[in-house]
């Protein structure tokens, strides 16, 4: 009985332990071609390839995905850290975006930032 209460406790911490990545702050330029390049900074308690800040999203009012920017590495020692997507074609219609930050543990995080185009 106390080997099922220690594991399960070790779930359980686990689980509380692990933060969702968050979006620090963005910056979007766009280019004479009327696409945009997106600068991203995210913070994350990366702990190492089990664990880390792995994505970030951007998505349309209606959900639509529109760009992602996948995070090939942990950043252990870089936080928060910043990555660019270029050429992002965003419709002209689309006023604003929504950009989300995601954890290879614990996925898409609940906070977005919503990034005001026009």
């Amino acid at each position: 009985m106390r080997i099922l209460i220690v594991f399960l406790l070790a779930i359980f911490s686990s689980v509380c332990i692990a933060s969702d990545a968050e979006i620090i702050k963005v910056k979007a330029e766009q280019t004479p071609a009327q696409k945009y390049n997106i600068s991203v900074t995210v913070e994350h308690a990366d702990e190492g390839w089990e664990h880390y800040a792995n994505a970030w999203r951007i998505y349309s009012a209606d959900g639509k995905l529109i760009g992602e920017r996948v995070l090939h590495h942990p950043h252990v020692k870089e936080q928060p850290f910043t990555r660019n997507l270029l050429g992002v074609s965003i419709p002209n219609e689309v006023s604003e975006v929504t950009i989300v930050a995601v954890c290879n543990k614990t996925g898409e995080s609940k906070k977005s930032y919503t990034l005001k185009l026009r």
